[in-house]
């Protein structure tokens, strides 16, 4: 399973990720986004960190 980080100094809060894939992503009370969950079956969690306008999701 791959890991999933979002680099908190580079995020803007968007909401891309979250909307996109909700089952992985979610935006926090503080505005930025965050990794609610390793695995989603129905995302392709790569693909979404390339759509990121700030690169901020790393998939490793």
């Amino acid at each position: 399973m791959a890991k999933i980080s979002i680099d908190d100094s580079l995020c803007t809060g968007c909401g891309l990720c979250s909307s996109n894939c909700p089952e992985v992503f979610e935006v926090g009370d503080d505005g930025l986004a965050h990794v609610i969950s390793e695995k989603c079956d129905s995302c392709d969690i790569k693909e979404i960190a390339e759509q990121c306008p700030v690169n901020a999701i790393s998939v490793g």
